[in-house]
């Protein structure tokens, strides 16, 4: 939209046929359909035959929260998001606006460079690295009680004896129910009276058990950080990227996931120089 003369020409448009309208029909047909297409073609093929007649189709879930102002930073001294409306379809025939913001801002990946001097930035990532397997380890139940608690190696073996083995590979997703908090800021890092936050993530442990015996891509949590709120060291975050692997913060919607076997996309943009970034995560299951 940077052609001299561009605003002029969609503004006379506009004043004779109106601003553009585009059809829920048109929309979900283009967009979705080739969105759903792409990323799964079992239900793409689906209508191809009488041999995909009776294959099931996957159930998309949206593992992102809605990038905004307000969702909850990890310290204050985070760089606040902020974003204002830069053009109109009204005064200039099209509409965007301008957004700041830190990169570790709401649902977003931290990749090695995050923790790591010369670890890889966000475009050395591989296609591949970002579609995988995706087990969901639920520690809702003891969070309940003990908010600042992590997911540790006998959270892991019950998993598995009840689930199955963690396949290599695999995303492994801790579940604690603290997105129900996201809506006020104070709850979703329930700080104590000294000022140290108390929720849940990765213990060291869970995390170099995951790493050594199942060869897992990353970890990914539903809080505010890879490693519980009162940790000091980031042992959780230090153990991860430095094995060239990447953890995802601020998830939603993993209690919608089965336990194991769902399929998780990462849509991380290849930001120059990037130490993870905000991105769109969705599983198919």
């Amino acid at each position: 939209m940077c052609v001299p003369g561009t605003q002029e020409t969609v503004r006379d448009r506009i004043d004779h046929e109106g601003p553009p309208r585009v059809s829920r029909r048109v929309a979900l047909g283009g967009g979705v359909g080739a969105l759903v297409a792409a990323a799964l073609p079992s239900t793409a093929m689906a209508g191809e035959g009488h041999r995909h007649r009776h294959r099931r189709r996957e159930r998309l879930v949206d593992l992102s929260h809605t990038f905004s102002e307000d969702f909850p930073l990890f310290a204050d001294s985070d760089a606040p998001v902020t974003r204002e409306t830069a053009v109109t379809v009204a005064a200039n025939g099209y509409y965007g606006q301008n957004w700041t913001f830190w990169e570790h801002s709401c649902t977003h990946m931290d990749v090695p460079a995050h923790f790591v001097e010369g670890g890889r930035t966000s475009p050395e990532l591989s296609l591949e690295e970002l579609i995988g397997p995706i087990v969901v380890v639920d520690i809702s139940a003891r969070v309940s009680r003990e908010p600042d608690t992590v997911v540790d190696p006998d959270d892991l073996a019950r998993f598995e004896r009840r689930h199955g083995r963690i396949p290599k590979g695999a995303v492994v997703a801790m579940y604690s129910g603290w997105e129900e908090r996201v809506g006020s800021v104070a709850a979703y890092r329930n700080a104590d009276p000294d000022g140290t936050m108390r929720f849940p993530g990765f213990g060291k442990e869970a995390v170099e058990w995951l790493l050594e015996r199942r060869d897992i891509r990353g970890i990914g949590v539903d809080s505010l950080s890879l490693d519980n709120g009162s940790s000091a060291t980031f042992d959780s975050h230090v153990t991860v990227l430095s094995a060239d692997r990447y953890g995802i913060e601020n998830l939603r919607n993993l209690r919608r996931l089965p336990p194991r076997g769902a399929t998780l996309v990462l849509g991380l943009i290849p930001w120059n120089g990037g130490s993870g970034g905000p991105c769109r995560a969705f599983a198919s299951c």
